[in-house]
């Protein structure tokens, strides 16, 4: 595997969910070059048929390896669940998913070995986290629980609202009397959320951030495999695609990672109607 060192690092996501995990990568990593597309026109993905999710995956990772990244993150809980493997068997270049490195996070932090894991419908269904969880620690009591109306609340810039924090205390309710110690917030979309996810979990309980988990696993692959950039080269800008409205999208960028000058542009990909 021939990489350069100055090529960019890929994430996609569902919609705006990963600008978590980009706002993670840019304290982190610096010097790197960032190539971000969120599938904002199609999202959520969490209701989709897994058959579905790994075709609009392959559309975004195919329109990323144009742009001959180094590395794809596969910022999206929905899409790491079910097309992770096949994605990494099939590309020459590392490719990193949100699950294992949340996983990993949430065994260290809890005392008492019940682990609350919330997400999309799609997370949920596969049993991703339980399975990964369980195979790393049998013992471990592991509690699912689907937030559907999660997504939609943080892709209309609503995370903030009072409606927001009626529906995150109505869907979390059922959690409330399980005893858990660690919530792992299994969609990129939550963190948005978090201080409302804290408030109703209460103060005893660790919010577990896939996302921000996985740019450390990035970070040590980049070392790994020798291809972190040197600062002397970190000239281009970070660029951000959405197949939905940029407007939005920069809404919730200018709010969420507070960069001068981002450059969105909204493109299409396979099979989708045009306006």
């Amino acid at each position: 595997m021939r990489l350069n060192n100055h090529e960019a690092i890929g994430f996609i996501d569902s919609g705006v969910g990963g600008l978590t995990v980009v706002k993670e990568a840019l304290r982190q990593l610096p010097n790197e070059r960032l190539i971000y597309l969120g599938d904002t026109a199609r999202c959520p993905y969490g209701p989709r048929p897994a058959e579905q999710v790994v075709q609009f995956t392959w559309e975004m990772t195919n329109f990323l390896l144009e742009k001959n990244i180094k590395m794809l993150v596969i910022a999206c809980n929905t899409a790491t669940a079910v097309a992770l493997e096949e994605i990494k068997e099939k590309l020459d270049i590392p490719v990193v998913g949100v699950i294992l490195p949340g996983t990993r996070a949430a065994l260290k932090a809890t005392q008492n070995n019940r682990i609350g894991v919330i997400g999309t419908v799609g997370t949920i269904k596969s049993e991703a986290y339980k399975n990964a969880l369980k195979g790393k620690a049998p013992k471990t009591t592991v509690v699912s629980l689907a937030c559907p109306k999660f997504v939609p609340l943080v892709e209309s810039n609503e995370f903030g609202s009072s409606v927001a924090k009626k529906v995150v205390s109505e869907t979390l309710n059922p959690l409330q009397l399980k005893k858990l110690d660690t919530l792992i917030l299994g969609c990129t979309h939550y963190p948005l959320l978090r201080p409302l996810i804290q408030n109703v979990m209460g103060s005893h309980v660790k919010l577990i951030d896939s996302g921000a988990e996985t740019v450390s696993e990035v970070s040590m692959l980049l070392d790994y495999f020798d291809i972190a950039n040197s600062p002397d080269y970190k000239n281009e800008v970070n660029d951000f695609y959405t197949t939905g409205s940029p407007k939005m999208f920069k809404a919730i960028t200018d709010e969420w990672l507070a960069i001068e000058d981002i450059n969105i542009q909204q493109i299409r990909l396979g099979g989708m109607k045009h306006d």
